[in-house]
């Protein structure tokens, strides 16, 4: 989504898009500083609410309970095989690009203008055909609105590196 985009945006969605990306404090803005305020948020790729760790919720797995938190690219796993998760957007950005990983959703998931089910395409993936890239703006757009964790994998125990992720909303 480009400027001359979001500046044809209501003030409404304005604030909802601010507020998803945990943004705080638009009640007193006028469009032109609620739109340069979200331009800000999409271009730099972090959100008030990127800073790593989890999002918790009333229907959170149990899988959340048992994966050590990772806050910042500097966090390391206890150790091979350990779960993880997150939800800094630059550390979702490493695991994946360490994978020749792209952004993606699956094709025919869009409703309404808005990305459907988020994935990655990793190289060599069966299934690329039914995906779809996206600029990781988008992903983490949904990514937030959504209030999804990124649970990981960085190693399997045996040492070799891990493919795996879920992402899991704890409301629903």
């Amino acid at each position: 989504m480009n400027e001359s985009e979001i500046a044809r945006l209501k003030v409404s969605e304005l604030r909802s898009r601010l507020s998803a990306r945990g943004v705080k404090g638009t009640d007193g803005l006028k469009k032109p500083e609620l739109v340069k305020k979200l331009v800000k948020t999409l271009t730099s790729g972090k959100t008030a609410s990127s800073g790593g760790g989890k999002r918790t919720g009333k229907k959170a797995s149990k899988s959340l309970d048992y994966s050590q938190e990772i806050t910042s690219t500097a966090d390391r796993p206890e150790r091979p095989g350990r779960s993880l998760v997150t939800t800094d957007h630059e550390v979702i950005r490493q695991w994946a690009k360490a994978r020749n990983a792209v952004p993606a959703t699956v094709a025919g998931t869009h409703h309404d203008g808005h990305l459907g089910v988020l994935r990655f395409d990793f190289p060599g993936y069966d299934e690329s055909d039914r995906l779809v890239e996206v600029s990781w703006s988008e992903w983490f757009e949904a990514f937030d609105k959504r209030r999804l964790n990124f649970i990981y994998q960085q190693q399997l125990s045996s040492g070799k590196r891990s493919n795996f992720f879920q992402l899991e909303n704890p409301d629903e």
